[in-house]
């Protein structure tokens, strides 16, 4: 990472950490590869070694688009479609779409169950089945790397999700410019429009009413039978995930699902709820430090932690806020991966008793885990990020946001995922990316050439782009531009200020 600190990063310490993070990424790679060619997790075991190998890595790959996605068209938003739609005709066939209307906000909620989707599937062809071995290696290697799943977690997160964010945030154009892109957007919006996740927009209405903040829409009041469908969905979304929950919590209590030998059922329910609290947390952490970026140190509460948090958050010059970006990935991933494994049903069809006495081709369906990607999705991920945005700072006073926030930071300094630098800057050479300035010049050439990056259907007024330490995740921010015009007055001034400077220098 290039830290621009106080306290400089040593280059030296830098190269041992990406080199020590890129042995293990290989390591983690040769044992779950292992673990698949020798039949040992789910997937494999069931049906073939090649189909696990092609599922895991096609996922890994996959999840690198819908992650990178995310980082362009957030990014993209402001910009002039007249810009790029020529230099880049796939983009626009996606950003055409997606800037229009609330489609953005349809898109990241569809994108969020991809994820999650994602993460339980490579956890089927890659997770080690009870009492595995490989090679005869030592019982702590298998331990560590296997039984905790973290040879998945650092794969999936090096691999899948950071290296492809470091380059989407830089080369949004080139990073969704190919038929590959333009399918996970659609599949993202279709996810989204099958009302799967539909509860979560009642969850959303209810938020907003008790914070005094009705949601506000780019789009004209839905009518007739527009309402209709969408309110059908709703109440269809909210009966999926009652009947999830019922599954897996009947499953949790029966000890009838992939979770650790040894862990009494009372426990496993328990840490269900826990991990999905965890998620939350960290899911509406990130949402609520980006709503109190904006605020001055006097309007940040004096609520003893929430003071703390802020402190630690924007410490020197705001290095800490990617640095828990990355943490965080680690820890969300992590516990994805712990979530699949309790909420993954183990009942073998044919023999044991089918929960709530369903069919066989049902059971089959509850042991693939995605009842368990519903409910993360709902209960663990979207209704908390919904909360964060409407309440920031009574959740920064939490003292476990503190806690998980250095959590986060320790994590990162570890140096553990500096390999997704590496990845990053061999995916950029192979694939010939090129930074977006290349295209479209920086906001003021834009801005200069009459094609300033305002538009009125757009969320974000141009200046996002000049937002120190915004480059990399600025979706939150417009979610909160888009709900709260003091957020968009705040950073139109900062852009102003920043113009100032530019003409004095």
């Amino acid at each position: 990472g290039k830290m621009t600190d106080s306290h400089e990063r040593n280059p030296a310490c830098e190269m041992v950490k990406n080199i020590y993070s890129s042995c293990l990424l290989i390591f983690s790679i040769v044992i779950v590869m292992g673990l698949i060619f020798t039949e040992q997790t789910k997937l494999s075991n069931d049906v073939h070694p090649a189909l696990a190998f092609f599922v895991l890595w096609g996922l890994v790959i996959w999840l690198g688009m819908v992650e990178g996605g995310q980082a362009s068209l957030v990014g993209l938003a402001p910009i002039n479609f007249d810009l790029y739609k020529d230099s880049h005709p796939i983009t626009y066939i996606s950003t055409k779409v997606c800037h229009v209307g609330d489609n953005l906000d349809r898109y990241l909620m569809g994108r969020q169950f991809m994820v999650i989707f994602i993460a339980f599937c490579i956890n089927m062809a890659g997770a080690p089945l009870k009492d595995s071995e490989l090679w005869g290696l030592p019982k702590w290697i298998i331990d560590i790397f296997l039984v905790t799943g973290f040879a998945m977690i650092l794969l999936t997160a090096m691999i899948g999700q950071l290296a492809t964010q470091v380059n989407a945030s830089h080369c949004m154009l080139d990073y969704i410019n190919s038929y590959f892109g333009v399918f996970t957007f659609y599949t993202a919006m279709a996810i989204e429009f099958s009302g799967l996740m539909h509860v979560s927009y009642f969850i959303q209405m209810v938020v907003g009413y008790a914070a005094g903040k009705p949601i506000e829409s780019n789009e004209p009041p839905k009518t007739g039978l527009q309402l209709a469908f969408f309110w059908l969905r709703v109440v269809v979304s909210a009966a999926s995930l009652c009947f999830c929950l019922a599954v897996t919590l009947e499953a949790l209590f029966n000890g009838q699902t992939t979770m650790w030998e040894g862990v009494p059922n009372a426990v496993a329910v328990i840490l269900f709820f826990l991990l999905m609290s965890v998620v939350g947390l960290l899911e509406g952490m990130q949402i609520a430090f980006f709503a109190v970026a904006k605020l001055k140190k006097s309007e940040r509460g004096s609520a003893p932690f929430a003071m703390r948090t802020c402190e630690l958050l924007f410490r020197g010059s705001g290095h800490n806020l990617p640095g828990f970006m990355i943490g965080r990935q680690l820890c969300v991933v992590s516990c994805f991966f712990i979530i699949a494994r309790v909420t993954s049903l183990d009942v073998n069809v044919g023999v044991d008793k089918n929960v709530f006495g369903v069919s066989d081709a049902a059971q089959e369906f509850f042991n693939t885990g995605l009842l368990g990607a519903v409910i993360t999705t709902i209960l663990g991920s979207i209704s908390w990020q919904l909360v964060a945005s409407a309440f920031p700072l009574a959740f920064l006073s939490n003292p476990l946001v503190y806690v998980f926030l250095r959590i986060c930071l320790f994590l990162e300094a570890t140096g553990i995922c500096s390999g997704a630098w590496v990845l990053a800057a061999i995916h950029k050479k192979i694939a010939g990316f090129q930074r977006d300035e290349v295209y479209i010049g920086t906001a003021e050439e834009r801005a200069a050439k009459n094609m300033e990056d305002h538009d009125e259907n757009q969320h974000v007024e141009h200046g996002l782009r000049k937002l120190p330490g915004f480059t990399d995740c600025p979706e939150a921010l417009v979610k909160l531009m888009n709900q709260d015009p003091s957020v968009k007055s705040f950073v139109e001034s900062i852009s102003e200020g920043a113009d100032k400077v530019e003409e004095n220098v």
